[in-house]
């Protein structure tokens, strides 16, 4: 499944290229806050221009659900490309039609056009055949470089190799792919997976992936009280799922008779509030005197336990946050993570958004070994699930037709 073609498997001198990118950034008032997705593709774009390809760009932004809205256009996107490949990128006002045959006739050839959002077609989200064949048309060959949206079967992601076949994963997929994929073949060991986040329904199927492969899972963030209160803990206020209760029982019966570590937190941060000016205090997770407060971090005790395991570590995937990252009070458990992660020897691969800003904030980015850009397609990737954005492409061994 993931030893795919790239883009140094295609002739791209004189080709029109369409690349799906994903250029879903935050974005208002037609200002983008963050570009870090753009600057992900930097790297194909510029391999392709280099060698004489003409680059047709597909992305989404938002959810228009098949509507155009002036608010969710790729326009500033255009600008900002232009300013980071320091040249300049053609904006189209569809992505499909006579604004795309404009515009290929106003730059040539080895220039760049940015089709206007996909979305804004009912056809994309559909993988509607007509719709798929219509972003073929002007275009010789397919590369993908969105892995973020590579677990969506949308017409810009898997109908359209069927029109262009001559197609292949761009630098940014092939490093997604590479890096997640050797974590469910032959990972070096120990490897330790840590996830947080708020539900553990939507880790659920990972957790269970991972139990069979990983010798250590580090569980953080709101999910571990579901796991507390099978335990009879008390949980106060803190976000759990009792309909899983049961299922966090099976889990840990499954690891203990695979010889899996499950390391859930021993301390944790507990306050009424979640604000930055709320009091809040350190506590045993089985002490009652939790009342009717919450948990929103993980404790020093804790803390100190994880940074242990990852130290041993030779392969760590983290995704989700230990706690309330967003105030800076219940940051400190995630921010530690971060730090343990990146004073690893290990390979170290990170996805999900706010263990991406955790490393960020932490100053310890450039010492991780791979940061994923897919935060559900990483999940489902990690969960055992096929990627329908993966599985169109050419096999690397295989030519094409």
């Amino acid at each position: 499944m993931l030893a795919k073609r790239t883009i140094h498997d295609l002739d791209l001198d004189g080709r029109r290229v369409f690349v799906r990118v994903d250029f879903n950034v935050p974005l208002r008032d037609a200002v983008i806050s963050d570009d870090t997705r753009i600057r992900a593709a930097i790297p194909t774009l510029t391999y392709a221009l280099d060698r004489g390809a003409t680059l047709l760009l597909g992305s989404h932004l938002g959810r228009p659900k098949g509507e155009t809205r002036p608010e969710l256009s790729l326009r500033p996107v255009a600008t900002r490309l232009g300013e980071l490949l320091d040249r300049p990128v053609v904006f189209a006002d569809d992505c499909i039609g006579d604004p795309v045959r404009r515009a290929r006739r106003e730059v040539g050839s080895g220039r760049v056009i940015l089709l206007e959002n996909l979305r804004f077609h009912a056809g994309e989200e559909a993988n509607d055949g007509d719709f798929a064949r219509a972003l073929a048309e002007p275009a010789d060959c397919y590369v993908n470089d969105a892995f973020g949206t590579a677990h969506r079967a949308h017409a810009s992601t898997a109908g359209i190799v069927t029109h262009l076949p001559d197609a292949a994963a761009g630098l940014l997929m092939a490093a997604e792919l590479r890096h997640l994929g050797g974590l469910l073949v032959n990972p070096a060991r120990p490897f330790v997976a840590i996830l947080g986040g708020a539900k553990m329904s939507g880790k659920l199927e990972v957790i269970q992936h991972l139990l069979g492969r990983v010798d250590a899972l580090l569980i953080g963030g709101a999910m571990a009280y579901t796991f507390f209160l099978g335990r009879g803990y008390p949980v106060g206020r803190s976000l759990v799922e009792p309909d899983l209760v049961d299922t966090t029982r099976q889990i840990l019966a499954d690891a203990g008779g695979t010889g899996v570590q499950i390391e859930l937190p021993t301390d944790h941060v507990v306050t009424d509030r979640l604000e930055a000016d709320a009091a809040f205090e350190t506590l045993a997770v089985d002490d009652p005197a939790i009342g009717e407060r919450m948990g929103v971090d993980i404790g020093p005790v804790t803390i100190a336990s994880y940074d242990e395991l990852v130290a041993g570590a030779r392969t760590i995937v983290w995704n989700g946050p230990m706690g309330v990252f967003e105030i800076d009070a219940f940051a400190p458990g995630t921010v530690a993570v971060a730090r343990a992660v990146a004073n690893s020897p290990a390979q170290s691969i990170v996805g999900g958004g706010d263990s991406v800003a955790a490393v960020g904030r932490a100053g310890v980015a450039d010492r991780i070994t791979h940061i994923s850009t897919g935060g559900g397609a990483s999940l489902e990737l990690l969960a055992g699930r096929r990627l329908p954005g993966v599985e169109v492409l050419p096999d690397a061994a295989e030519g094409v037709d």
